[in-house]
């Protein structure tokens, strides 16, 4: 899915993600570079899985931007 970070609480670890006029909850871990941060509105890909209060939360979040250089990089490579 792809969507953009509309909340990140940095002192929490706590954010969201509006996609499709839907909004996720994420927690930093989530994140997939490691970073544990992320701007207000980064566009993002992401998964969704179940929670542990059994709602969708956000996970695997990367930025579009680290995606489309991650490309780049394995065009250039297969060239």
């Amino acid at each position: 899915m792809v969507g953009v970070v509309v909340t990140f609480d940095r002192a929490r670890g706590r954010g969201e993600i509006e996609s499709d006029g839907r909004r996720f909850g994420f927690h930093s871990t989530r994140i997939a570079d490691g970073t544990r941060t992320i701007a207000v509105g980064t566009e993002v890909a992401f998964e969704l899985a179940p929670g542990p209060l059994g709602l969708w939360e956000a996970t695997m979040i990367q930025a579009r931007a680290t995606l489309a250089s991650a490309d780049a990089g394995a065009t250039a490579t297969e060239s």
